[in-house]
């Protein structure tokens, strides 16, 4: 057992990586937090129970114990823009995606604390990404990467309006195969959902880094909006009743992309 994420093994060619469901805080990180911060309101909160269907599919599933407050896992380790020109989020963020400061007296952070999250955090969880696709890879001849998020429908700061319920990205085509994309977004319309694809969202760092169809690793991010099955607001309460509504509808994605990566090696 790892302190720093949730793994579960899986039998099938197909990892879901959640590296924004943690929302644990180091206690010397808290001491110097807001209380907004201490929050950890940007959490991609309930995504272990949304996807309990990972189980069915014989899915290995990775998910991070700490809160993107403390390292954003799905960021570039140099901390490089992933959406240029727009409003950066950042490796180890000192705001919240509505601007709030996270720290005490808008405190900076130093460069030795970001290498030491780097090193404690972020490291560890790559490292363990790394070593599944590759083993996944090897055992089935080629697998599927499922980048699980959520974000608050309505955030100003980071886009205009609403977002659209169900955000799939594939870094513009680059990280997975147009075929098993095509399988995603086929039942899409009529689903009683809006979506966009490779839109605001086109797959973060581990979505852009790891996805290579060319060494049948086929990476896809959903980004969902909280709307669709949880309160936005504080306590931020999952909504048994509205998420039953959208979970075949994820499963049904994640379902499809499985079976056409596997046709794609018989």
């Amino acid at each position: 057992m790892s302190d720093i994420y949730h793994f579960s093994r899986g039998t099938a060619p197909l990892l879901i990586s959640i590296p924004h469901l943690g929302s644990q805080l180091p206690d010397a990180q808290r001491a110097r937090m807001t209380e907004v911060g201490l929050q950890s309101g940007d959490t991609d909160w309930h995504l272990d129970t949304l996807y309990r269907f990972a189980d069915a599919l014989g899915a290995s599933v990775l998910g991070a114990r700490y809160s993107r407050y403390v390292v954003d896992l799905n960021r570039p380790p140099n901390d490089e823009s992933l959406y240029p020109g727009q409003t950066k989020t950042g490796l180890c963020p000192t705001h919240t995606f509505r601007g709030e400061a996270l720290y005490l007296n808008h405190a900076a952070l130093t460069d030795d604390e970001r290498e030491h999250r780097l090193q404690t955090y972020w490291l560890p969880y790559h490292a363990k990404l790394r070593e599944e696709l590759d083993r996944i890879r090897a055992e089935h001849g080629t697998v599927l990467l499922w980048e699980a998020h959520s974000i608050a429908s309505v955030l100003p700061r980071l886009f205009d309006g609403k977002l659209p319920d169900l955000n799939l990205g594939t870094a513009g085509g680059a990280s997975c195969a147009p075929d098993i994309l095509d399988a995603v977004t086929a039942n899409l319309p009529g689903c009683g959902y809006t979506s966009a694809v490779n839109g605001r969202f086109k797959g973060g760092y581990i979505t852009r880094h790891y996805g290579s169809p060319a060494e049948d690793i086929h990476a896809v991010q959903l980004e969902m909006c909280q709307s669709t099955y949880m309160d936005e607001s504080y306590p931020y309460a999952y909504q048994p009743d509205t998420a039953a509504k959208v979970i075949p509808v994820v499963e049904g994605m994640v379902r499809a992309a499985l079976n056409q990566t596997l046709a794609r090696k018989r």
